[in-house]
């Protein structure tokens, strides 16, 4: 089962969250055959974090709350919310395998948050920039929450382009990176 994790920092918890860079690497290691995608989303500056977004393939809900709540930041106040949706893998890869590569151009979370009947089940045509895509889903798997993507595009409004807009109560757009250990 995928699940989509996606932790809010804690205003002023920069230096926190460098703190324990190590102690969040190692604690993701355990994870590394069942990411999907991980990476820190920012501000708009590029430098101050925001985030953080995992995609994991885990056996059930439980496994999901256990991996989203014991993350080192979690646990030290790092973050001050977490997004913890089922998700549909509609490429059906990883964002290792996604044929752009982890460098060059800009990179995006684009979180809709659903509004009434489902929206964006399937992948759009013609998006050979959408690194993951998938719908969020309720825990039995069915009922539509709304869609998170990561995508390369050339600016925020491009990248929330890949919604259908008047089919969510609110689209965000964060900038993001490919993340894990360097």
């Amino acid at each position: 089962m995928y699940f989509f994790c996606y932790h809010r920092d804690r205003s002023g918890s920069r230096a926190l969250r460098e703190e324990l860079t190590e102690a969040h690497w190692s604690y993701m290691d355990q994870y590394a055959a069942n990411l999907i995608a991980r990476g820190p989303t920012f501000a708009p500056d590029g430098e101050t974090p925001t985030g953080s977004v995992h995609i994991v393939d885990l056996p059930d809900s439980a496994a999901a709350r256990a991996f989203a709540f014991d993350e080192p930041n979690y646990q030290a106040g790092a973050y001050r919310d977490v997004l913890l949706r089922r998700w549909r893998n509609t490429l059906g890869r990883t964002m290792w395998e996604f044929p752009g590569g982890t460098t060059g151009g800009n990179r995006y979370l684009v979180i809709g948050l659903g509004s009434g009947h489902s929206a964006d089940l399937d992948v759009p045509p013609g998006r050979e920039d959408l690194i993951a895509y998938g719908p969020l889903l309720g825990d039995d798997d069915t009922t539509w929450l709304g869609t998170a993507a990561l995508v390369r595009a050339a600016d925020p409004d491009a990248a929330r382009a890949v919604l259908v807009p008047d089919r969510y109560a609110g689209i965000e757009v964060h900038d993001w990176e490919f993340g894990g250990r360097r």
